[in-house]
Order: C-alpha cells, then structure tokens, then sequence
C-alpha cells in the first residue's frame, strides 16, 4: 500500500476548489430551476405553487477540478406565518454561510416590492454578490439592460448574468464564473455525488411536487409527504410507503379526488420518476392522513431541516 506524504495531500488541495453559492430571490424566480441546470441533473422540485422550496437544498457540480454546492434556497418574502418565517429565515441564514452569492431576479416582473426588501438587506451582507436576471427569452433586451444597471445602482454586484434557466440560455457562461470564484481547498463531496438530500427525502420531495402539480388551484399550501417506510426487495425492485399529510378533511377528499383517481395519478407520475432516478422498478403506496396544525409542531420542521421559530 502506498503511502501518501502530507506534501501530496497540500499539492492535491492547491489544484483543487471548492466553496458554497446561494441562490436567493423572491419566490417564483426559478432558483430550483437554475440549481437543476448548473448540477445538470433533478435535485431540487420545480412547480408553479410559489414558496415550493422549503429548506436548504444543496446540488453539487464540478467543473474540472474544482466542486459548487449551490444552496437552493426557499423564496424571500414578508412572512405571514410559522412556517413561512422558517423559511425565510433559512434563506438567509443559508445566504450567510456561502462563499458567494447569486441573487436571481425574474427579469419580466422587474423590480418588485419583495425585490427592494431584498436587495435592502443584502447591501449589508459582506460577501461577492452577482445578479442573475432569469427568463430573458421572455424580455426585450433594452429592458433588460436598464432592469440590470436599476439593480446595480442598489448593490454593488461583482457581476451581472442574464440567463434563461429553463432552456440552459448562458448558463454555462456563470458556471464557469462561480467555478473561478471558489476557494482553493479540498472537495467535500464525492465526485458522483449530484445532491446531500438523504433518497428518502429526495423520495418525498418528489411526490410532494407531484401533488402541488396535480393541485396547484385547489390544495393549500400547507400539505407535506413524508417517506415512512423504504424496502429494498431482493428482485432489486423497491417499495416505498409515503404519507401526504394535509391539515383537514375536506383537503384529504381533494388528495384523494373522486373514486381515488386524483391519488393515483399522483403516484403513478411519482412511481416513474422514482423508477428512473433508481434505476430499478418501484411499488409506491401512498396514504392521505390528517394532521391537525402540523405547522406549529417542531418535529415536522425538523423531518423538513428547518429550525422552529419561536
């Protein structure tokens, strides 16, 4: 066996980078989308149903020799509620502890209200900045470049990209830049590693977005999947029992929809998307139970990595 000198092991972290980048932005601005393109691969759920995002998702991509951990992080607001404070809260404190961050702002609406709060607060964090105007394959370019020198006039940002996270428009272009921007050190996941999500989270990630996508009208906010069971079968196929948790009755009846047909089709666009991120067949069963207020319960908010504000 080889032994390796501590002088290899400098060497080896002087070629290599690796630091953290928040996305942040108000909700709706495609964040989990641009996480997606950059990692290149689906770590973080995608729907219309604004604040879908509740905690810190983290997707890694390598460029060379050197690995981001982009945090998705839940869309900033003025927070009404428990579990929206939480998330915003998480937001930030996620912003906070990166080594630089991308503020991603939907070029079509433009300097909002959510966005001034924002950009107010983020003048005084001290760390690398960059703007990113998404969906500019829906906005005149004239427009763009007067949104992006409004929003500089703000925050001194070190850089300014415009992209279109849905279809990869220059995303390579920030890829590249954030990979320049990381810190010399030692990677911190494996190489084949895309996302530190445990596949049980992953699991209810995805179903949960199936459901907001079956039910982005009609089903509250305030639902959520948890995986309580995970069974690695010896023909390699996999059976995986979840809970859709909502907060009353008659939320349960929309889950569930006339005769049973909303769930299924729930569980078949779950079944499939799991089979293929596997590799292997899967047995999905899922159960709609009513959990009274589960927002004011500190259990639920640790099951989704989220502190419990007070």
């Amino acid at each position: 066996m080889t032994e390796t000198s501590s002088q290899d092991i400098e060497t080896s972290e002087i070629n290599t980078r690796c630091g953290y980048v928040a996305l942040i932005g108000a909700p709706n601005a495609g964040k989990s989308t641009l996480v997606n393109q950059l990692v290149g691969s689906k770590v973080s759920i995608v729907t219309h149903k604004v604040q879908t995002t509740r905690s810190l998702i983290r997707g890694i991509a390598l460029k060379g020799e050197r690995q981001m951990i982009f945090v998705d992080t839940p869309g900033i607001f003025a927070p009404k509620r428990r579990l929206e404070t939480a998330m915003v809260n998480t937001a930030w404190g996620g912003a906070k502890d990166a080594d630089c961050i991308g503020m991603i702002v939907d070029a079509r609406k433009g300097v909002t209200e959510q966005i001034e709060d924002i950009l107010e607060r983020l003048a005084d964090i001290k760390l690398p900045k960059v703007l990113i105007l998404n969906k500019i394959d829906l906005v005149k370019r004239d427009s763009l470049l007067a949104l992006a020198q409004k929003l500089n006039d703000q925050v001194e940002f070190e850089a300014t990209f415009m992209v279109s996270a849905l279809n990869g428009d220059h995303t390579d272009d920030l890829l590249d830049y954030f990979a320049d921007k990381m810190p010399k050190g030692p990677w911190l996941y494996p190489e084949d590693m895309i996302s530190d999500l445990p596949m049980r989270q992953l699991a209810s990630e995805i179903t949960r977005e199936k459901v907001f996508l079956r039910l982005h009208q009609e089903l509250p906010y305030a639902s959520t999947v948890e995986t309580e069971n995970w069974e690695q079968k010896e023909d390699g196929s996999v059976k995986i029992e979840q809970v859709i948790y909502v907060e009353r009755d008659n939320q349960k009846m929309i889950v569930l929809g006339k005769g049973g047909k909303t769930i299924k089709a729930i569980s078949m666009a779950a079944r499939e998307e799991l089979s293929e991120l596997l590799e292997a067949k899967v047995h999905l069963f899922l159960f709609v139970k009513v959990r009274e207020r589960w927002v004011d319960d500190p259990e639920r908010y640790r099951e989704m990595g989220l502190d419990f504000p007070i």
